[in-house]
């Protein structure tokens, strides 16, 4: 039975790096590269003959920057996956908002490199790619608002969180397309909201670049977590990417992050099972789990522990997820006890805490 190839069409400036791409990509038995381009208008006059099914785009390109392409190509063929592959800059959460599924930092090309390390993130991240659901595909947020089947209204600006208590800790933890659910989560979340932290799947260095986005947008303070920063009121940590795991420890003050190096868990360093499962021994009933979009099954079984322990836990539906992997195992398992889109998330975490 013949093998369906995943099509990619490669859209970089770079001579050199598109044939370092098409050399590892083509030895995969379940990717095939349908064309590259070195300019991007030039690679949209012949998607229609080259039908791919994932694009790998650079951001910095002549004539036209990749965010402007992503946002001219998406809308017109929503059938069309992207993901980016960009040196260090913020330009790949702009590529997020417009629609790709996921970025990949570019790699160190010099000799000795490790170009098989490189090969497997890319071709799972176009599997995933090519198995999410299009922006356009997912319910607009006012739709998913009147789905959601929550009484009451929205208390995204509830000031009076009488049912926090010093002890009272939500944990966020997400992958593939978690940037721009996240940044929807936080952004509704009042100033005296408990202490967050989350657990996104991202490479080092743009972790602190995603913490300085999300703080621009948020009533709280967001910021990378360092090692014994304090979980208090008003404060949102999120996991430095990397070799550290991150773990929630409980003192007579409170709560306060552990980062420590670490095996992969879960396939991931930081994991979302790793926090997820330090937060059920730390916090047990006084926190909240949240579970976003992402491939695979990290978190789900920390999520499982975390109600087990007494936690209250929320799962992102499947019609709101880019990639309902890591919400459909926990959900599965008997990790969520409450589904709602992705619009609905941030209230229903609120309400855990309004009496």
């Amino acid at each position: 039975m013949p093998v369906h190839k995943i099509r990619i069409l490669i859209v970089e400036d770079s001579l050199f790096f598109r044939e370092f791409l098409t050399r590892l990509l083509s030895n995969d038995p379940y990717l095939e590269i349908a064309g590259s381009f070195s300019d991007p208008v030039e690679a949209q006059k012949h998607l229609d003959r080259l039908k791919p099914d994932v694009m790998i785009v650079d951001m910095e390109m002549p004539r036209m920057r990749g965010n402007e392409f992503l946002r001219t190509v998406l809308p017109r063929y929503p059938q069309i996956k992207a993901i980016v592959v960009s040196a260090l800059s913020n330009n790949v959460f702009d590529a997020m908002q417009a629609g790709a599924v996921d970025f990949v930092s570019k790699p160190n090309t010099r000799p000795g490199y490790d170009n098989n390390m490189f090969l497997r993130e890319v071709a799972q991240k176009v599997r995933a790619a090519a198995a999410a659901t299009s922006k356009a595909a997912r319910p607009h947020m006012g739709a998913m608002s009147q789905i959601a089947s929550m009484p009451g209204p929205s208390l995204s600006n509830a000031a009076n969180l009488s049912g926090a208590t010093s002890r009272s800790l939500v944990a966020i933890g997400a992958s593939t397309g978690g940037t721009e659910a996240i940044v929807e989560v936080v952004k509704k979340f009042p100033a005296g909201m408990p202490g967050v932290v989350i657990v996104q799947h991202m490479p080092p260095v743009f972790t602190k670049m995603f913490a300085e986005r999300v703080d621009k947008i948020s009533k709280m303070n967001v910021r990378e977590a360092a090692n014994g920063d304090r979980l208090e009121r008003g404060v949102v940590l999120i996991a430095p990417g990397g070799d550290l795991q991150l773990r929630v420890r409980s003192d007579t003050r409170g709560y306060y992050v552990a980062l420590s190096a670490g095996p992969k868990v879960s396939g991931h360093c930081p994991s979302v099972d790793v926090l997820f499962d330090s937060v059920a021994d730390a916090a047990g009933r006084d926190a909240v789990g949240i579970i976003l979009t992402g491939m695979g099954a990290d978190g789900a079984k920390g999520l499982l522990k975390m109600r087990q322990k007494g936690a209250h836990t929320i799962g992102q539906d499947q019609a709101s997820c880019v990639v309902y992997g890591m919400p459909m195992v926990a959900y599965n398992i008997g990790g969520v006890a409450q589904q709602v889109p992705l619009s609905a998330v941030s209230d229903a975490a609120i309400r855990r805490f309004v009496r």
